[in-house]
């Protein structure tokens, strides 16, 4: 294939990358998103493969990665079920992160790179390092949040003393290293500083995910998501590959806009998040600084549930991440399908941190094949709670918290909320009294319009399920 060919099929693979983001956009256009995305990918391997860069000797080694990594994609796309792809997402961004760690060290290691003048070695260096400490960055900070996400790492967050401090040494360090690095006429003594910084830069990803709480992880997953677009940049940089600094630029951008989205959905800024995100894990009830709720619950049975849903004109529900753990949303499905066929008028509340990362309960309630038009965004449907009959909150918490507007001492005090406890009567489905993710004790249980229905998500979705149909 020609330089100008691959050239053409570059710019036609970045194209349907943009009409795949376009397309990831709204639920109903995904799959149309996940289609373009597969097909320009595929032009831009065939069109890399088959460049003129890559030589015959090397097209066996590739098709040898290629099979490889197909397969075990393959066996991911079968194994991973739908309320682990938070961790997978985590996962694969990690592997973003190694795979522009180890190109960085290969472009140094390259000895066939001629350089016509100083200033154009100078600025491949400059990639390499850049390339390296953001690809480390990516990597360790992506397996830490993979262990918080997947439960194997607890979700309150690590705040060592000084911790600022520790950040401001290392990013001095790195900075100096950097330094060294561009004006040493040693490879030995280059790769050296390179394998210093780097292991610099896989401290700093571990300290930064560690000290950001349970809470605030689908923020981590969007920036992770976003530093992992900066990475493939980098490596595009490194290779002189115009496809990769545009695409990963893309994912950057994209990743680094909704971060910012989930931020405010969360009434914080970036930098409060990545200085110390709140979150104990869920667990024990009350945070400091909250004030203590009063009174007592009122507990309710499935059939009580389902006799209130059959009475009622207008429901809502809002799924949580105990909906995903439990895997209940195809029987919800069921349940919405019963009491529409009624003529209830039945409506999904998506707050826009429910779950573990963005879109998660959009994706759950997508596989259950719950109709698009019925599930809405918290700013659709916050002020349509007053006029509705039951709220039926499935294992969420913090989401549809009062405190965040009722308690200004409440650690999420000012984060917009799904006003649930608004409708005639609220049911909140959980196990126990545990607090959610933020550790903060939930007003919500108290009020005398709610009532608990504790138990597995699923088995008293089933319950509530065979009282409708009974």
């Amino acid at each position: 294939m020609t330089s100008s060919l691959a050239t053409v099929s570059y710019i036609g693979a970045t194209i349907l990358f943009i009409l795949s983001l376009g397309g990831l956009a709204h639920p109903e256009s995904a799959r149309r998103g996940n289609l373009f995305g597969i097909v320009g990918m595929t032009i831009a391997v065939l069109a890399t493969v088959l460049g003129p860069q890559v030589t015959s000797a090397g097209i066996p080694w590739i098709i040898g990665a290629l099979a490889v990594g197909g397969a075990i994609g393959l066996i991911a796309a079968k194994k991973v079920q739908m309320t682990q792809m938070p961790e997978l997402v985590a996962l694969m961004h990690s592997l973003v992160g190694l795979a522009a760690c180890l190109v960085g060290f290969a472009s140094y290691v390259d000895t066939s790179a001629v350089f016509p003048t100083a200033a154009e070695k100078a600025i491949h260096e400059v990639e390499i390092y850049v390339g390296i400490f953001i690809g480390a960055v990516t990597f360790s900070g992506s397996l830490i949040a993979f262990g918080k996400l997947s439960g194997k790492i607890g979700g309150k967050p690590l705040l060592l003393p000084a911790r600022h401090m520790l950040n401001l040494i290392g990013l001095v360090l790195v900075i100096l290293l950097g330094n060294w690095f561009l004006n040493t006429h040693s490879t030995g003594v280059g790769m050296a500083l390179l394998l210093v910084m780097t292991v610099i830069a896989l401290a700093f990803g571990v300290h930064m995910v560690m000290a950001i709480g349970g809470a605030d992880m689908p923020v981590v997953v969007s920036m992770l998501n976003s530093y992992s677009g900066w990475a493939a940049a980098a490596t595009g940089f490194m290779l002189s590959n115009d496809l990769l600094i545009v695409v990963g630029a893309l994912v950057g951008s994209s990743g680094a806009i909704l971060s910012y989205i989930m931020c405010r959905a969360m009434n914080r800024n970036f930098i409060s998040v990545i200085a110390g995100g709140f979150g104990s894990g869920g667990g024990t009830p009350s945070a400091a600084g909250a004030a203590e709720p009063e009174g007592e619950v009122t507990p309710i049975s499935a059939e009580e549930t389902a006799e209130l849903l059959r009475d009622a004109k207008n429901v809502v529900i809002v799924p949580g991440y105990g909906m995903a753990v439990a895997q209940a949303q195809h029987v919800v499905c069921e349940i919405v399908k019963i009491l529409r066929d009624k003529g209830v008028i039945v409506r999904f509340a998506i707050h826009p941190v429910a779950g573990r990362m963005p879109g998660h309960m959009n994706v759950l309630l997508a596989e259950a094949k719950v109709p698009y038009d019925i599930v809405l965004e918290m700013d659709e449907i916050n002020a349509d709670f007053p006029d509705t009959d039951v709220a039926i909150v499935i294992g969420a918490n913090d989401i549809v918290n009062p405190a965040a507007q009722e308690d200004p001492g409440s650690p999420i005090a000012g984060m917009p909320v799904l006003e649930v406890w608004k409708a005639r009567t609220s049911i909140v489905m959980k196990r126990s009294m545990a607090s959610g993710y933020a550790g903060v004790d939930n007003p919500l249980f108290y009020k005398e319009n709610n009532r608990m229905l504790f138990g597995d998500a699923r088995k008293m979705l089933d319950e509530v399920l065979g009282a409708l149909s009974a």
